[in-house]
């Protein structure tokens, strides 16, 4: 029988039945209780009319109802679609109109957001997890947690007939100014979740952090490796990451074994965590994705703690994860850090503009090939076949990022083709000149964006958050010791800090 990714969770419940499984706060459930409750939950969805590929929302604060709602609607043969509970309602109503949500599980806490879409006139047959907080004559039939606790007929839904099924639809920015939902199927959530697994060494004895928020893929690893090994999830609350000191603590205290985020999130407990004064003995392994890693941030990182793994895991959501790069103990860090090789059966070319073979050494965009690889966007068919090509069962996407190749057969990221701007009548990736800014011993944080203009095509404006006072003719004297003149920013506004996603990545549309 070919694996789901529910059967991860079986398996574990299985053979570690008492094993912890999630942890939030005083909260936890051991793997035979969350395999139960979520089956449950799955029971009352198909009761309540989910079929399997429907599209489930769930719009949950990160806790241990929406770790059992996102088991429960994959045991209900159906596909979660996760919605950020704090972002504008407008954008969750398009969503959910496109995704064609009718179903959406809640909380009594993100009960304003099923409010608010009704409000945006999305047509919901009914919403799992929340009370109706004003009487209403028709529209949605509310369910609460109570009546979920109490259903006692587990899911009967017939299995997917393959792993090709899709288990979850993720929307990210999108170039038109609209979410674009990448669909990503059973098969690919455990090409990379079980490979995660092997590779970390995940056991039953391990507890995996959960900083992502569930809507950001990131969070796979968490939860699906965590199951593949028995391990448990330890959920990280939101508001920590705005106070580095308590975040530290609580990675001492939880006992954090293998931790994942973004860098952002672990610049700042270099910076600002003290993690000189609190030991984390129990931590063997740190995996960062998402954004470049400055190498200046990682040295210090990896001399502050010498002991774990430091793992740097790249690809975007389209791909999960699809190459990956161990740091070698003791080596000294270099200013460009490679994000390493494929996975296994993953397969990655680097392409001219004319679509033939890059030269080692030589400047092209990634495509990657194999099991990792989406199965399109939802309800775009012109923007999937824009970037994937599909032949037989062989997916192969672009993915719009620079790379180039080493002598060592390692890959370095360059930035993105969509970041490539002209100005002066030269080509400037814009990814460069943060990577310069952000190599200076005072800058914490940089980004670069262009400013369109007549007589130049674009001026370059940087936004630099700094650690120490420096003026902008410093910092444009020591851009010019590593870059050509014509690629110099044109202004420098500081910044306290910089606007950042939800997800933990620096929104540049906010900038632009």
């Amino acid at each position: 029988m070919r694996l789901l990714i529910q059967d991860l969770l079986c398996a574990a419940a299985e053979r570690h039945a008492e094993a912890t499984a999630v942890i939030d706060g005083e909260h936890e459930l051991s793997y035979a209780e969350l395999d139960e409750r979520s089956s449950r939950l799955a029971g009352l969805m198909t009761d309540r009319g989910v079929k399997p590929g429907d599209r489930v929302g769930l719009a949950l604060e990160k806790s241990l109802e929406a770790v059992i709602a996102i088991y429960a609607t994959l045991k209900a043969g159906a596909t979660y679609v996760p919605l950020d509970d704090h972002a504008p309602v407008h954008r969750l109503a398009y969503i959910a109109r496109d995704a064609g949500i009718r179903c959406l599980v809640s909380s009594e806490a993100a009960a304003s957001v099923c409010e608010g879409l009704l409000a945006e006139g999305v047509e919901l047959q009914s919403v799992i997890g929340a009370d109706a907080r004003t009487g209403q004559a028709q529209g949605p039939e509310w369910i609460p947690w109570s009546t979920v606790e109490s259903f006692q007929t587990a899911a009967t839904a017939p299995r997917p007939l393959d792993p090709s099924a899709l288990a979850y639809i993720l929307y990210t920015s999108g170039s038109t100014g609209e979410p674009k939902g990448v669909m990503l199927s059973h098969a690919n959530g455990l090409a990379f979740a079980s490979w995660a697994a092997d590779e970390v060494g995940v056991t039953a004895e391990d507890r995996l952090s959960s900083h992502a928020p569930f809507h950001f893929d990131l969070s796979t690893f968490d939860l699906f490796a965590a199951a593949a090994g028995a391990a448990a999830v330890v959920l990280v609350p939101r508001e920590l990451s705005i106070f580095p000191v308590m975040l530290t603590k609580f990675i001492a205290e939880q006992a954090i074994s293998v931790w994942y985020s973004v860098p952002s999130a672990l610049i700042a407990l270099v910076l600002r965590g003290e993690l000189e004064q609190t030991p984390l003995p129990a931590l063997r392994v740190v995996i960062f994705a998402g954004e470049v890693f400055p190498a200046k941030y990682l040295a210090r990182l990896v001399e502050v703690l010498p002991l774990p793994r430091y793992l740097n895991f790249y690809g975007p959501t389209e791909t999960n994860v699809c190459t990956w790069y161990e740091v070698p103990p003791g080596a000294a860090l270099l200013e460009d850090l490679p994000i390493g090789r494929p996975l296994p059966d993953v397969g990655a070319e680097i392409l001219r503009e004319d679509g033939s073979p890059a030269a080692e050494g030589e400047l092209g965009e990634l495509v990657i090939s194999g099991p990792t690889v989406m199965h399109g966007y939802w309800n775009d068919a012109e923007r999937t076949a824009r970037t994937l090509h599909v032949d037989g069962d062989q997916r192969r996407y672009r993915t719009g990022d620079l790379v180039r190749r080493r002598v060592d057969g390692e890959l370095l990221f360059a930035g993105r083709r969509d970041d490539q701007i002209k100005t002066r009548g030269y080509r400037v990736e814009l990814g460069e000149v943060e990577t310069v800014l952000n190599a200076i011993e005072v800058v914490l944080e940089a980004a670069v964006i262009a400013v369109p203009n007549e007589a130049i095509t674009n001026r370059l404006k940087a936004f630099v958050v700094s650690s120490a006072p420096i003026t902008s003719g410093q910092l444009s004297r020591l851009c010019r010791e590593r870059l050509p003149s014509h690629m110099i920013p044109d202004e420098i506004e500081f910044r306290s800090e910089l606007p950042k996603s939800s997800t933990g990545k620096v929104d540049r549309r906010a900038l632009q």
